[in-house]
C-alpha cells in the first residue's frame, strides 16, 4: 500500500463592494465559520472586488486572523487594491497579515 499525500484544503472567499459596519458582523461570521471548519486548513481572502474598507470591516478581518491563529490555520489576503492596501499600511496591519499580490503568488507558497 502506498502512502498518499493529502494536501490541506485552501478555502477562498472573495468579498465584494464595501466592507463596513453594515456588513462587518456577517463577514466575521462567514470567516469564522470557514476558519473553524474541519475541512479547511487555510483561508485565502481575495480582496480584488473590495471597493472600501472601514474600521468595522478591518476588525472583522483581524478577528478572523486571530481565530485562525488560535486554531493553527493559515489566514492570508491577496489581490488587495491599492486604496485598501494603504489602510493596512497606515494601521501597520500589513505587518500582521500575510498579503499576496495575486492568487498565483499565494499558491506558489503552498508546499
Amino acid at each position: 500500500m502506498q502512502n498518499v499525500l493529502v494536501l490541506p484544503k485552501t478555502e477562498t472567499i472573495a468579498p465584494k463592494g464595501h466592507l463596513n459596519a453594515a456588513n462587518a458582523d456577517l463577514l466575521k461570521e462567514q470567516l469564522s465559520a470557514i476558519v473553524t471548519s474541519e475541512e479547511c486548513s487555510r483561508l485565502l481572502v481575495d480582496m480584488h472586488q473590495v471597493e472600501s474598507l472601514d474600521s468595522a470591516g478591518l476588525m472583522a478581518l483581524v478577528a478572523a486572523l486571530t481565530l485562525a491563529q488560535q486554531v493553527d490555520k493559515r489566514f492570508s489576503l491577496c489581490c488587495v487594491p491599492p486604496a485598501i492596501r494603504i489602510i493596512f499600511e497606515l494601521t501597520q496591519l500589513d505587518r500582521v497579515f500575510e498579503i499576496f499580490e495575486s492568487r498565483t503568488a499565494y499558491e506558489a507558497t503552498i508546499v
